[in-house]
């Protein structure tokens, strides 16, 4: 059946998605699902014959955080081959496209749209020719004064070609009165505020530069002699290589492509560590780690958590998969009731352009998760879930879980309240859009039709983590639930993802 037939009456299914790729102009607030935008990834490779392989690789296992373009930059030491499509990794890259991607040093980049449009322009790695070379940069991440400095460009002649504010440190290098690579990035880097990790190769060197809260994750790792950087630790494993360490808050490594050298420095000195909190939450794979605390355990610990603080009798436990997995099985394990696979994911439906109807919305949603009747039916169920943003979703899962049988449905998050906006690279709606800004926990309760409901504290949080850092919420961002944000932050109308 063509996927243009609309719905006529005759039984026929409408089209449910559009676009030439997966996942094409779709951001977060177009999905069935009301979860947070995911983030971009950035892999590169430094000192391996197989540098574009490797980079496809971890690429591959950062997917979940941008899933909209991918592109792979490669340096053979005189000029850079790169290639850069919309979609998947796997739909960008072929082994005809890699051969031609020959060099030892690659960054690489998974993207996700927010504000920004969907097109080509806007994947990375960005390409540029300027007055000492090639200059390519890739970033995870948002600069919170990039429109003020593109104005400020844009008044002295610069001409941008694209919508991504890591256009607006190319510019900023481009201007810089040194000739150095190193000295160029740094004063650029001292300019802009913000979240980001960076990826830049120019002049034969490789650098990674981590801004100075850490707000974003970086890490560093090994490969035989071949040094590794990632935004996430599972990228390396998908690689053969191994984690050696985190990239700090305000450093910069600069790697040299003609003696090998790598040289630690710093562009600026280590601000209020505040690394994002929703990365253990929800946004980093279970298998990562992010500042040494492993993901899964962290999820774990939230559940358990949850668990002391908010224990209800009931006979089933299910997660919402895949990212609240972790954290059921951590409150099944400490109450002692049965963990089960109560809902299930189709993995394979893709991201939706949906039609209007409340109707084929329900459609829609059923085509992404179904429950197990055979567990929920007749029991009192316990759903863990791991934030709530505006609440449709959640509605939509406990009415998914009743229908199949479910006697009651009790909610519990494995998060405080999400009631601020995002200004540091995660697609947010805007601080009237998100539920708990504007209802009670009690409305949020009617609203989503549970038996009960119960956010994490905050305290419960960060306890969870782990980390017993003395700095203000132990070494965390978490804006997000308390509106103490680690910068200053403009009007959130004016900005999207650093990425876009």
């Amino acid at each position: 059946m063509s996927d243009e037939l609309k719905a006529d009456g005759q039984g026929r299914s409408p089209r449910l998605w559009t676009g030439d790729f997966y996942n094409e102009g779709v951001n977060a607030h177009a999905g069935l699902f009301d979860k947070l935008g995911e983030e971009c990834g950035v892999f590169g490779v430094f000192g391996h014959s197989e540098a574009a392989s490797l980079s496809y690789y971890g690429l591959h296992a950062l997917q979940h955080r941008g899933q909209e373009s991918a592109g792979i930059c490669v340096a053979d030491g005189t000029e850079f081959n790169y290639h850069r499509g919309m979609g998947l990794v796997k739909e960008v890259f072929n082994n005809d496209n890699l051969q031609t991607l020959t060099g030892t040093a690659s960054i690489g980049h998974v993207r996700y749209s927010t504000s920004g449009e969907s097109k080509l322009a806007n994947a990375q790695p960005l390409v540029f020719k300027y007055r000492e070379g090639d200059l390519a940069i890739a970033t995870n991440g948002n600069l919170t004064n990039a429109p003020e400095i593109k104005s400020e460009l844009e008044k002295m002649g610069s001409i941008f070609q694209t919508t991504s504010d890591t256009e607006v440190v190319a510019h900023l290098i481009a201007r810089s009165k040194h000739d150095d690579i190193v000295s160029a990035v740094k004063e650029a880097l001292l300019k802009v505020e913000g979240a980001y990790a960076f990826l830049i190769m120019a002049q034969g060197k490789l650098i990674a530069a981590r801004d100075p809260h850490g707000l974003r994750p970086f890490v560093a790792g090994r490969l035989g002699t071949a040094w590794l950087f990632a935004s996430e630790s599972c990228a390396f494993d998908a690689t053969g290589g191994a984690y050696y360490r985190d990239v700090e808050p305000g450093e910069l490594l600069v790697l040299d492509m003609k003696t090998g050298r790598v040289t630690e420095d710093r562009f600026s000195p280590i601000k209020q560590r505040a690394v994002c909190a929703m990365e253990y939450i929800y946004f980093a794979r279970p298998d990562s780690d992010v500042d040494a605390v492993n993901i899964h355990s962290a999820r774990k610990r939230m559940g358990r958590q949850l668990a002391m603080e908010a224990f209800v009798d009931a006979d089933v436990v299910t997660g919402v998969p895949d990212s609240s997995i972790s954290a059921a099985i951590g409150f099944a394990e400490q109450t002692g009731i049965p963990y089960e696979l109560g809902l299930i994911k189709n993995r394979y439906t893709g991201r939706t352009f949906i039609q209007p109807s409340q109707e084929l919305r329900e459609q829609g949603v059923k085509m992404k998760l179904s429950a197990v009747r055979s567990i929920v039916d007749g029991k009192r169920v316990v759903m863990i879930d791991d934030s709530i943003v505006r609440g449709t979703t959640s509605l939509r899962i406990v009415n998914l879980l009743r229908e199949a049988g479910a006697k009651e449905v009790h909610v519990r998050i494995s998060s405080p309240p999400f009631a601020n906006p995002c200004f540091y690279g995660i697609d947010t709606p805007s601080r009237t859009e998100l539920i708990a800004a504007v209802k009670s926990v009690e409305e949020i309760r009617q609203a989503i039709n549970a038996d009960s409901l119960y956010f994490l504290s905050k305290e419960g949080l960060l306890s969870a983590i782990g980390q017993t850092n003395s700095e203000a919420t132990r070494g965390y961002c978490t804006a997000c639930f308390d509106n103490r944000y680690p910068t200053v932050v403009p009007d959130e109308a004016a900005l999207g993802c650093g990425c876009d």
